[in-house]
Protein backbone atom coordinates (compact mmCIF):
# COMPACT_ATOMS: atom_id res chain seq x y z
CA UNK A 1 0.00 0.00 0.00
CA UNK A 2 1.34 3.56 -1.11
CA UNK A 3 1.03 6.14 1.88
CA UNK A 4 -0.76 9.23 1.26
CA UNK A 5 2.15 11.96 2.29
CA UNK A 6 0.50 14.46 4.74
CA UNK A 7 0.65 18.31 3.44
CA UNK A 8 -0.05 21.38 5.62
CA UNK A 9 -3.22 22.80 3.72
CA UNK A 10 -4.70 26.28 4.37
CA UNK A 11 -6.89 25.39 7.13
CA UNK A 12 -3.80 24.40 9.56
CA UNK A 13 -1.96 27.08 9.02
CA UNK A 14 -5.39 29.26 9.43
CA UNK A 15 -5.46 27.24 12.74
CA UNK A 16 -1.87 28.22 13.71
CA UNK A 17 -2.37 31.82 12.83
CA UNK A 18 -5.32 31.64 15.32
CA UNK A 19 -3.64 30.19 17.80
CA UNK A 20 -0.67 32.26 17.89
CA UNK A 21 -3.24 35.41 17.87
CA UNK A 22 -5.01 33.87 20.86
CA UNK A 23 -1.90 33.47 22.36
CA UNK A 24 -0.30 36.79 21.71
CA UNK A 25 -4.03 38.48 23.38
CA UNK A 26 -3.83 35.97 26.70
CA UNK A 27 -0.54 36.97 26.96
CA UNK A 28 -1.02 40.79 26.61
CA UNK A 29 -4.19 40.10 29.47
CA UNK A 30 -1.56 38.90 31.40
CA UNK A 31 0.71 41.91 31.08
CA UNK A 32 -2.19 44.22 31.90
CA UNK A 33 -3.02 42.42 35.15
CA UNK A 34 0.29 42.31 36.21
CA UNK A 35 0.79 46.04 35.93
CA UNK A 36 -2.59 46.79 37.52
CA UNK A 37 -0.97 44.83 40.35
CA UNK A 38 2.06 46.72 40.63
CA UNK A 39 0.21 50.31 39.99
CA UNK A 40 -2.06 49.86 43.04
CA UNK A 41 0.80 47.93 45.53
CA UNK A 42 1.85 51.55 46.19
CA UNK A 43 0.38 52.88 48.74
CA UNK A 44 2.06 56.46 48.07
CA UNK A 45 -0.33 56.56 44.61
CA UNK A 46 -3.14 55.68 46.31
CA UNK A 47 -2.81 58.64 48.81
CA UNK A 48 -0.92 60.99 46.59
CA UNK A 49 -4.54 60.11 44.23
CA UNK A 50 -6.47 61.28 47.05
CA UNK A 51 -4.53 64.25 48.22
CA UNK A 52 -4.07 65.65 44.52
CA UNK A 53 -8.00 65.32 44.43
CA UNK A 54 -8.72 67.07 47.47
CA UNK A 55 -6.55 69.76 46.36
CA UNK A 56 -8.35 69.93 43.12
CA UNK A 57 -11.63 70.18 44.10
CA UNK A 58 -10.84 72.09 47.51
CA UNK A 59 -8.93 75.11 45.59
CA UNK A 60 -11.60 75.42 43.22
CA UNK A 61 -14.41 75.39 46.01
CA UNK A 62 -12.64 78.00 47.67
CA UNK A 63 -12.50 80.38 44.40
CA UNK A 64 -16.05 79.85 43.72
CA UNK A 65 -16.71 81.08 47.52
CA UNK A 66 -14.75 83.85 47.13
CA UNK A 67 -16.06 85.33 44.58
CA UNK A 68 -19.46 84.72 45.90
CA UNK A 69 -18.64 86.34 48.87
CA UNK A 70 -17.40 89.33 46.89
CA UNK A 71 -20.27 89.37 44.46
CA UNK A 72 -22.53 91.84 46.20
CA UNK A 73 -19.84 94.22 46.32
CA UNK A 74 -19.31 94.33 42.53
CA UNK A 75 -21.38 97.13 40.39
CA UNK A 76 -25.05 95.70 38.18
CA UNK A 77 -22.72 96.34 35.13
CA UNK A 78 -19.49 94.23 36.69
CA UNK A 79 -22.03 91.89 37.12
CA UNK A 80 -23.76 91.56 33.96
CA UNK A 81 -20.00 91.37 32.54
CA UNK A 82 -18.37 88.95 34.74
CA UNK A 83 -21.00 86.44 36.08
CA UNK A 84 -20.72 84.35 33.07
CA UNK A 85 -16.69 84.70 33.05
CA UNK A 86 -16.09 84.22 37.01
CA UNK A 87 -18.55 80.91 36.71
CA UNK A 88 -16.63 79.42 33.88
CA UNK A 89 -13.34 80.17 35.48
CA UNK A 90 -14.15 78.73 38.77
CA UNK A 91 -15.54 75.39 37.12
CA UNK A 92 -11.58 74.50 37.11
CA UNK A 93 -9.01 77.08 37.59
CA UNK A 94 -5.29 77.44 36.25
CA UNK A 95 -4.06 77.06 39.94
CA UNK A 96 -6.37 73.39 40.01
CA UNK A 97 -5.13 72.70 36.64
CA UNK A 98 -1.33 72.69 37.31
CA UNK A 99 -2.15 70.83 40.50
CA UNK A 100 -4.11 68.11 38.19
CA UNK A 101 -0.93 68.30 35.81
CA UNK A 102 1.98 68.06 38.39
CA UNK A 103 0.36 65.17 40.06
CA UNK A 104 -0.36 63.35 37.53
CA UNK A 105 2.77 63.97 35.27
CA UNK A 106 4.70 63.03 38.55
CA UNK A 107 3.12 59.56 39.33
CA UNK A 108 3.41 58.41 35.49
CA UNK A 109 6.66 58.83 35.36
CA UNK A 110 7.43 57.08 38.76
CA UNK A 111 5.78 53.85 37.33
CA UNK A 112 9.15 53.87 35.36
CA UNK A 113 11.44 55.20 36.95
CA UNK A 114 10.65 53.47 40.28
CA UNK A 115 10.87 50.23 38.50
CA UNK A 116 14.62 51.65 37.01
CA UNK A 117 15.34 52.29 40.87
CA UNK A 118 14.22 49.67 42.66
CA UNK A 119 15.48 47.40 39.64
CA UNK A 120 12.71 45.46 39.06
CA UNK A 121 12.72 46.29 35.80
CA UNK A 122 15.37 43.71 34.63
CA UNK A 123 13.37 40.90 35.98
CA UNK A 124 10.11 42.34 34.09
CA UNK A 125 11.94 42.38 30.64
CA UNK A 126 13.48 39.19 31.28
CA UNK A 127 10.11 37.62 31.86
CA UNK A 128 8.93 39.59 29.23
CA UNK A 129 11.28 40.15 26.33
CA UNK A 130 8.65 42.52 24.01
CA UNK A 131 9.49 45.77 25.95
CA UNK A 132 7.33 47.21 23.52
CA UNK A 133 4.19 45.22 24.92
CA UNK A 134 4.99 46.40 28.77
CA UNK A 135 4.95 49.65 28.08
CA UNK A 136 1.88 49.13 25.78
CA UNK A 137 0.39 47.67 28.80
CA UNK A 138 1.91 49.92 31.24
CA UNK A 139 0.40 52.97 28.86
CA UNK A 140 -2.97 51.41 29.01
CA UNK A 141 -3.50 50.71 32.57
CA UNK A 142 -1.61 54.36 33.69
CA UNK A 143 -4.17 55.99 30.65
CA UNK A 144 -7.31 54.20 32.09
CA UNK A 145 -7.27 55.15 35.85
CA UNK A 146 -6.34 58.66 35.07
CA UNK A 147 -8.95 59.05 32.65
CA UNK A 148 -11.37 58.25 35.57
CA UNK A 149 -9.86 60.10 37.92
CA UNK A 150 -9.59 63.44 35.96
CA UNK A 151 -13.22 62.90 34.88
CA UNK A 152 -14.21 62.43 38.19
CA UNK A 153 -12.82 65.63 39.37
CA UNK A 154 -13.89 67.77 36.41
CA UNK A 155 -17.43 66.94 37.56
CA UNK A 156 -17.18 66.93 40.76
CA UNK A 157 -15.38 70.91 40.25
CA UNK A 158 -18.00 72.02 38.35
CA UNK A 159 -21.10 70.28 40.64
CA UNK A 160 -19.33 72.21 43.66
CA UNK A 161 -18.16 75.36 42.20
CA UNK A 162 -21.38 76.05 40.41
CA UNK A 163 -23.67 75.33 43.20
CA UNK A 164 -21.69 78.00 45.42
CA UNK A 165 -22.12 80.59 42.51
CA UNK A 166 -25.77 79.64 41.89
CA UNK A 167 -26.58 81.42 45.47
CA UNK A 168 -25.73 84.62 44.30
CA UNK A 169 -27.79 83.43 40.52
CA UNK A 170 -24.62 82.85 38.66
CA UNK A 171 -23.67 79.46 38.66
CA UNK A 172 -23.49 77.63 34.95
CA UNK A 173 -25.97 74.67 34.80
CA UNK A 174 -24.91 71.51 33.49
CA UNK A 175 -26.53 71.86 29.85
CA UNK A 176 -24.60 74.89 29.54
CA UNK A 177 -23.03 75.78 26.28
CA UNK A 178 -19.53 74.55 26.27
CA UNK A 179 -19.83 73.01 30.04
CA UNK A 180 -18.75 69.14 28.56
CA UNK A 181 -16.41 71.01 27.02
CA UNK A 182 -14.76 72.63 29.79
CA UNK A 183 -14.98 68.97 31.32
CA UNK A 184 -13.72 66.66 29.14
CA UNK A 185 -11.05 69.68 28.41
CA UNK A 186 -9.68 69.03 31.93
CA UNK A 187 -10.51 65.74 32.57
CA UNK A 188 -7.90 64.53 29.82
CA UNK A 189 -5.23 66.50 31.56
CA UNK A 190 -4.67 63.82 33.91
CA UNK A 191 -4.48 60.87 31.44
CA UNK A 192 -1.91 63.14 29.00
CA UNK A 193 0.16 64.60 32.00
CA UNK A 194 0.27 60.95 33.14
CA UNK A 195 1.53 59.72 29.73
CA UNK A 196 4.11 62.58 29.13
CA UNK A 197 5.57 61.67 32.63
CA UNK A 198 6.04 58.15 31.54
CA UNK A 199 7.72 59.16 28.26
CA UNK A 200 10.11 61.53 30.65
CA UNK A 201 10.73 58.64 33.11
CA UNK A 202 11.57 56.62 29.56
CA UNK A 203 14.08 58.77 28.74
CA UNK A 204 15.83 59.78 31.92
CA UNK A 205 15.24 56.94 34.07
CA UNK A 206 16.51 58.96 36.94
CA UNK A 207 14.21 60.27 39.64
CA UNK A 208 15.31 63.65 40.39
CA UNK A 209 16.01 64.25 37.21
CA UNK A 210 12.62 63.25 35.50
CA UNK A 211 10.72 65.34 38.29
CA UNK A 212 12.53 68.42 37.43
CA UNK A 213 11.73 67.57 33.64
CA UNK A 214 8.09 66.92 33.95
CA UNK A 215 7.48 70.32 35.83
CA UNK A 216 9.70 72.50 33.25
CA UNK A 217 8.22 70.74 30.33
CA UNK A 218 4.25 70.91 31.34
CA UNK A 219 4.65 73.93 33.46
CA UNK A 220 7.50 76.30 33.68
CA UNK A 221 8.06 75.97 29.70
CA UNK A 222 4.20 77.81 28.69
CA UNK A 223 5.06 80.53 31.12
CA UNK A 224 8.04 80.99 29.01
CA UNK A 225 6.51 81.29 25.49
CA UNK A 226 4.52 84.37 24.58
CA UNK A 227 2.30 85.27 22.22
CA UNK A 228 3.97 88.29 20.65
CA UNK A 229 4.51 86.85 17.20
CA UNK A 230 2.99 84.06 15.18
CA UNK A 231 5.23 81.99 15.82
CA UNK A 232 5.45 82.52 19.43
CA UNK A 233 1.87 82.07 19.34
CA UNK A 234 1.55 78.95 17.55
CA UNK A 235 4.49 77.40 19.58
CA UNK A 236 2.26 78.22 22.67
CA UNK A 237 -0.88 77.41 21.53
CA UNK A 238 0.84 73.74 20.94
CA UNK A 239 1.48 73.34 24.77
CA UNK A 240 -0.85 71.33 26.76
CA UNK A 241 -1.72 73.98 29.70
CA UNK A 242 -2.04 76.87 26.84
CA UNK A 243 -4.08 74.16 25.10
CA UNK A 244 -6.51 73.57 28.21
CA UNK A 245 -6.47 77.09 28.78
CA UNK A 246 -8.57 78.18 25.68
CA UNK A 247 -10.83 74.78 25.48
CA UNK A 248 -11.97 76.13 28.51
CA UNK A 249 -13.16 79.60 27.75
CA UNK A 250 -16.59 78.91 27.29
CA UNK A 251 -17.79 82.79 28.34
CA UNK A 252 -17.17 85.82 26.40
CA UNK A 253 -14.00 87.27 28.04
CA UNK A 254 -13.41 90.33 28.15
CA UNK A 255 -10.40 90.68 25.91
CA UNK A 256 -8.79 88.80 23.02
CA UNK A 257 -5.46 88.01 22.11
CA UNK A 258 -4.04 88.96 18.65
CA UNK A 259 -3.14 86.18 17.47
CA UNK A 260 -5.83 83.78 18.94
CA UNK A 261 -5.95 79.50 19.37
CA UNK A 262 -8.85 77.61 17.32
CA UNK A 263 -10.48 74.85 19.15
CA UNK A 264 -10.04 72.73 16.58
CA UNK A 265 -6.07 73.50 17.02
CA UNK A 266 -6.58 72.80 20.94
CA UNK A 267 -8.47 69.45 20.64
CA UNK A 268 -4.92 68.50 17.68
CA UNK A 269 -2.78 69.52 20.63
CA UNK A 270 -4.62 67.00 22.92
CA UNK A 271 -4.30 64.11 20.45
CA UNK A 272 -0.36 64.99 19.64
CA UNK A 273 0.03 65.42 23.36
CA UNK A 274 -1.30 61.98 23.82
CA UNK A 275 0.56 59.78 21.22
CA UNK A 276 3.61 61.05 20.91
CA UNK A 277 4.38 60.47 24.47
CA UNK A 278 3.20 56.80 24.27
CA UNK A 279 5.67 56.42 21.26
CA UNK A 280 8.79 57.96 22.61
CA UNK A 281 8.15 55.55 25.50
CA UNK A 282 8.35 52.49 23.38
CA UNK A 283 11.16 53.59 21.37
CA UNK A 284 13.43 54.35 24.60
CA UNK A 285 12.50 51.42 25.82
CA UNK A 286 13.56 49.17 23.27
CA UNK A 287 16.41 50.93 22.94
CA UNK A 288 17.63 51.19 26.72
CA UNK A 289 20.26 49.78 27.98
CA UNK A 290 19.64 47.69 31.07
Amino acid sequence: MTAIPRTTGPTGTTSARRSAGDESRYRFRHLLAAEWLKWWTLRSIFWALVLGALAVVGINAYTASSDSESWPSLSPDAQADLGPVWAAQDAFTPASAMILVLVCGTLGAMALVGEHSSGLVRTTFAAVPARHAVVVAKGLVIAGVMALYGAVLAVASFGTSQAILAGRGIGLPWDHPGAARLMAASALLAPISAMTGLALGALIRHAAATLVTVSAVLLLLPQMVGERSAWSATVRHAMLLPAWEHLVEIADWPSSPEYPATTGGSWAAYVGWALVPVLLAVLATRRMDL
